[in-house]
């Protein structure tokens, strides 16, 4: 930066004391000068805040201002941001399940490049191990404090797993992220504690945790021995330890003081994100708010209960419009909104019983939670990766509707750049600075193509190209039915081409009418794998 004004003391007519003496004064009066226009410029144009909200299995249609039509399942929160921001038709998260969406959103990197990025085990050693660049780490370089809240399920610590009696590292703080405040891995996963930086938050050493993945005796309470008991009946799985009336995956025993009430989540993570920003209000900083809901099991506090007349999957959906709407009410009491951008987005698309009967098709009626898709969570049709994608600065964001191509993993270079830090070449490897497109720009380009995939690392990948959309199944799984996670319906072909621009469902292969498209899509997909990395 260089300041609009210059001086030249070189040739001064200064001479004697005098001279020396105005000269002394003339500098000084120039370097408070300087340093008033250095600071008057850094107070107008400072490094913006940002915060992700990411959902958690909310689907496209699953809110008011993407289509949503039942009555009570208002959005209202979410809506505004839509409404005063830029929302995309095509933004999407690059896997359809959370575990390798949330990899590929923190690395930059597909999760079909790495092992061990499938759903993650409540065992699971750390996903992202230090070293490689994050979004987090790149913004920590461009002055940012960084800190996650809420639901993590990338796992905690070395190549043994976690030590839940220990310090629990690595995790977020080995990537990044000056602060975190966790679910440490899904809420239908053992075990039900918080993890505050390097440790359960709460532990009583004298009642030590054990987490395992055999029941630890006998008589262990499940949710199979003492399904009466349950508050929540499973449907499929779901049935080992029993926590709060409710069966888990895994097993665990011990720390009762650091359990948590399920209906208490949502509530928590504003309590933890408010006073964090409250604390941090004074430096740039980066929030990335994880939300549980909408997943199972789907545990709205009281006061949400019965509000979307849609079973609990409705109520959650309420309820995270509620803390949308606490966030931007901080934002705008502490007057920090309007240098704050908060990109909401989801981890995958939507599903219907995923493992719990809370009536959550019964219920479903008319509501399509996919909009226009078909799939879901767990497929690479539309449906299990084009999710509600919404972006919201005041004033630097017009108001729009955007058909631009964007994802999730393109949030690292994005914000690199808004951050201004440099991109080591190595970092990030198919995140693509999409910043024109995310803020609105005219003439700004989303993505020319994308890669999607169902879940870790092979299986079966999506290739979006414009608007043709090749569906490649490395597994003998079926087509994945819309919103629930029973594979049914036709074998899906190894192969398949369709286009998006007539036939938005995926229902017609037209491979054999368009076969050098067909085949161009093929080696495409096949060299994005084989390069291992798409951004030159």
């Amino acid at each position: 930066m260089k300041a609009a004004f210059s001086f030249s003391l070189t040739q001064s007519n200064f001479s004697g004391k005098f001279g020396a003496h105005m000269k002394a004064r003339s500098l000084f009066f120039l370097f408070a000068f300087a340093i008033g226009s250095f600071s008057s410029i850094a107070k107008e144009n400072p490094k913006p805040n940002i915060i992700v909200i990411m959902a958690d299995d909310l689907g496209y249609g699953d809110i008011g201002c993407y289509g949503a039509k039942p009555k009570n399942l208002k959005t209202p929160h979410i809506d505004r941001l839509a409404a005063r921001g830029l929302r995309f038709t095509s933004g999407y998260c690059s896997a359809s399940t959370c575990t390798p969406t949330r990899f590929s959103f923190l690395t930059g990197k597909y999760a079909f490049r790495q092992k061990g990025t499938g759903i993650a085990p409540p065992n699971s050693p750390a996903v992202i191990q230090p070293g490689p660049e994050t979004l987090p780490s790149l913004l920590q370089k461009g002055g940012y404090k960084t800190a996650v809240i809420g639901k993590w399920h990338l796992g905690l610590g070395g190549p043994k797993g976690p030590d839940w009696n220990g310090e629990l590292k690595p995790g977020p703080r080995e990537i990044g992220f000056d602060y975190s405040f966790l679910l440490p891995t899904t809420n239908d996963r053992v075990p039900q504690v918080y993890v505050e930086n390097h440790r359960v938050k709460n532990l009583d050493p004298k009642d030590p945790l054990w987490v395992g993945n055999r029941k630890p005796s006998p008589d262990h309470p499940t949710g199979k021995t003492h399904r009466s008991t349950l508050k929540m009946d499973w449907s499929h799985g779901h049935n080992s330890t029993i926590h709060n009336g409710i069966s888990r995956i895994g097993f665990y025993t011990g720390g009762h003081a650091a359990r948590f009430r399920d209906e208490d989540l949502a509530d928590e993570w504003v309590k933890q994100s408010n006073k964090w920003i409250e604390a941090n209000k004074d430096n740039p900083f980066f929030l990335f708010f994880s939300s549980h809901d909408l997943h199972v099991p789907r545990i709205p506090h009281e006061r949400f209960r019965g509000k979307s007349g849609l079973s609990y999957r409705g109520d959650v959906i309420v309820q995270l419009d509620w803390c949308v709407g606490e966030l931007v009410k901080t934002l705008d009491r502490l007057k920090l909104s309007d240098n704050t951008l908060i990109v909401f987005c989801s981890d995958n698309g939507p599903v219907g019983d995923d493992g719990y009967k809370d009536e959550a098709l019964e219920k479903m009626g008319d509501h399509k939670p996919n909009g226009p898709f078909s799939g879901g969570k767990y497929s690479v049709l539309e449906g299990g990766t084009r999710t509600p994608f919404i972006t919201y600065w005041p004033g630097k964001i017009k108001p729009a509707v955007s058909d631009k191509m964007v994802c999730t993993i393109d949030l690292a270079a994005s914000f690199a750049a808004l951050a201004n830090v440099k991109l080591p070449k190595a970092a990030v490897p198919d995140s693509f600075n999409l910043l024109g497109a995310l803020l609105g720009k005219k003439d700004a380009k989303g993505r020319d193509h994308l890669v999607q995939q169902d879940n870790g690392r092979g299986g079966n990948y999506g290739y979006r190209a414009g608007n043709w959309k090749l569906q490649r199944h490395d597994t003998k799984h079926k087509r994945n039915v819309i919103v629930t996670n029973k594979l049914a319906g036709q074998p899906a072909p190894h192969f398949a081409l369709f286009d998006l621009s007539k036939d938005i469902q995926e229902k017609k292969n037209v491979a054999e009418k368009h076969p050098e498209i067909f085949e161009r899509m093929k080696k495409e997909l096949q060299e994005i794998i084989d390069a291992g990395r798409s951004r030159s």
